[in-house]
């Protein structure tokens, strides 16, 4: 490392989470606000709103194959977010449930598949859940039982899920096939006393960088879980991660803190030594998923 993270960006977010590099850009969300951001080259320039949604947004992805258009955990569930702002919802499975629920993270997977996790509102124990997007744009809940899942975040091969159940202090891993989406027996990859595990991202090596809410640090794990480095930055809630090949971005919170500081809900950025790669797109069947009598 040659210096800390800074941030150089006028811009501080509520809830600055869901940072992925798409090959071609850089995109955020501030959840509880509803905004889809984009992040300039220029590092002094202030983020770009892309839309703002009337519901919370946890994560997006880019659908392959059609411009400006994403696929999005939003609101209670799963929707389409078109160039022109409107809404195609796939599934809205959190709708009317006690206690009220809101999605959360996401993000695609290697094979096209896109997963989002859903929390309620309060962080009620054990109330949220886990949902797989296929191609043909159905819904399906995989795990349930998570408070505040996190992540996921995949190997470059899929074979590999992480999932954060932040609350827990706990991410896990779980074998995933690649032909099918189906999960295997999960098994435990890092506890962590101090903070709750974030956002998420796996680099070259196979190492995955953490962000540490309530921390103020950014940890990178080996792919056998031993620590191997720890980025402090002056903002208490780092939230999401994302590496542009060498240059790890890192999104922070101010939510709920009665003092924030300075750095509290900044974008900061800091180069690294091991680059990774950009996130997958999601392989949908827009037909498929638009058709009468699909995914509603």
């Amino acid at each position: 490392m040659t210096a800390g993270p800074r941030t150089t960006r006028p811009d501080r977010l509520e809830l600055g989470e869901g940072i992925r590099w798409t090959g071609t850009r850089t995109v955020l969300v501030d959840i509880l606000d509803g905004r889809l951001l984009s992040v300039p080259d220029n590092p002094a320039a202030p983020l770009n709103t892309l839309a703002r949604l009337p519901v919370p947004l946890g994560a997006v992805a880019p659908v392959a194959g059609h411009e400006d258009t994403w696929i999005a955990a939003a609101g209670t569930g799963v929707c389409l977010l078109r160039p022109d702002g409107t809404l195609d919802w796939l599934a809205r499975p959190e709708e009317g449930v006690r206690p009220r629920m809101r999605m959360n993270d996401g993000t695609a997977d290697p094979s096209g598949r896109f997963w989002a996790g859903s929390m309620s509102c309060d962080a009620d124990r054990d109330a949220g859940s886990l949902y797989r997007v296929d191609p043909d744009g159905t819904v399906v809940r995989v795990l349930a039982g998570i408070t505040v899942p996190n992540g996921p975040a995949f190997t470059r091969d899929g074979r590999l899920m992480y999932l954060a159940d932040s609350a827990r202090g706990v991410v896990r891993q779980y074998p995933v096939d690649p032909a099918t989406g189906a999960l295997g027996a999960p098994g435990e990859f890092v506890t962590v006393a101090d903070g709750s595990p974030d956002g998420m991202a796996v680099d070259a090596e196979g190492a995955v960088w953490i962000a540490l809410w309530g921390t103020g640090t950014v940890r990178r794990h080996l792919p056998d879980g031993t620590p191997d480095r720890t980025l402090r930055l002056p903002a208490r809630q780092p939230a999401g991660v994302c590496l542009v090949d060498d240059v790890l971005h890192i999104t922070t919170a101010r939510v709920g803190l009665s003092d924030p500081g300075p750095g509290d809900g900044a974008l900061f950025t800091v180069h690294v030594d091991v680059p990774g790669p950009p996130t997958p797109a999601c392989r949908l069947d827009l037909r498929a998923a638009s058709a009468p009598g699909g995914p509603a």
